[in-house]
């Protein structure tokens, strides 16, 4: 499933089979909690979303399933990045769920809420641990293996992404159904262009801000820091970011890399020259589009 040598798929066939996307998949929206979720009481205004189709001010924390007519037995989970203060929807999240959804895998967006608008710092990893068990939960009526569900997140989302793979026992929340007695934690995860330490000189100020406030302890860092959380059960893990990334520096990469191998950890790293931060699935022609592609060999998807 995690194939030493890589194959890029091209990312002109990933954008054709993206096009038809739309017309063969089954969409759906599930709701994360049967009622009110825990940590709030939540923001007091309605939900945002600007022209970037980023959301924020999260009410309902929820998950858009689409579904192909013509699967191939996995299940990925998507989380959208902004720093815990907005979610990257529009421009990351929806277009990997096409390119996903395009080559035969069932996708999760999530929907989760926000620190900085009425919920507690737990409710991102709340969301994201519910909505792994959710997707189990759902696998027979679906048709994918509940063996084959992963996770990728951009930026914060990659950070969401890697907390969720690396403490997927963790007692975030107490158990309401069924569901919550299956696992969370992720068969494969991809985290790109990520947010991954809390710990000074590689942090991203926003992210670490939003979750830490101003004057974090060190055990305060230490426990948010994802390449600090690895062990041998981690996840095989794909990473993939630019030298030049302004906001989350590369090191962030490097250090979860470094880890992963400490714990012999299956994992791949792609380091592009150029891409900053921020380049979603890759402007075509670009040294970053190809990570769509590695990504899908690698986690047997293509």
């Amino acid at each position: 499933m995690f194939p030493r040598r890589s194959f890029v798929l091209g990312a002109a066939a990933l954008a054709t089979a993206a096009n038809f996307a739309r017309a063969d998949e089954v969409s759906e929206t599930i709701a994360l909690w049967p009622g009110d979720p825990p940590g709030g009481p939540g923001p007091a205004g309605p939900e945002v979303v600007n022209p970037d189709g980023a959301y924020s001010n999260i009410l309902a924390p929820r998950m858009v399933m689409r579904r192909p007519l013509q699967s191939k037995g996995a299940a990925v989970l998507i989380l959208g990045g902004g720093g815990y203060r907005r979610i990257g929807i529009g421009r990351e999240s929806v277009p990997t769920a096409r390119l996903l959804t395009a080559l035969g895998v069932t996708t999760f967006v999530l929907y989760y809420r926000l620190p900085n608008s009425g919920w507690a710092q737990a409710a991102p990893f709340q969301d994201a641990q519910r909505a792994m068990r959710l997707i189990r939960a759902r696998a027979g009526v679906l048709g994918y293996d509940p063996g084959r569900v992963g996770i990728i997140g951009f930026s914060a989302g990659g950070h969401l992404a890697g907390m969720t793979a690396v403490q997927p026992s963790s007692a975030l929340y107490p158990k309401i159904d069924g569901a919550d007695a299956l696992s969370a934690r992720p068969d494969f995860a991809g985290l790109i262009y990520p947010v991954l330490t809390m710990i000074p000189p590689f942090i991203t100020k926003i992210s670490t801000k939003t979750l830490l406030g101003d004057a974090p302890t060190p055990e305060q860092r230490a426990a948010l820091s994802v390449e600090r959380l690895v062990t041998p059960q981690t996840p095989p893990t794909f990473l993939a970011q630019a030298v030049d990334d302004p906001i989350a520096p590369v090191d962030n990469s490097l250090l979860m890399f470094a880890a992963l191998r400490q714990a012999a950890v299956p994992a791949a790293m792609h380091i592009f020259q150029g891409g900053r931060h921020g380049f979603n699935i890759g402007r075509p022609g670009s040294e970053a589009s190809a990570w769509p592609g590695l990504f899908a060999t690698w986690a047997g998807l293509a």
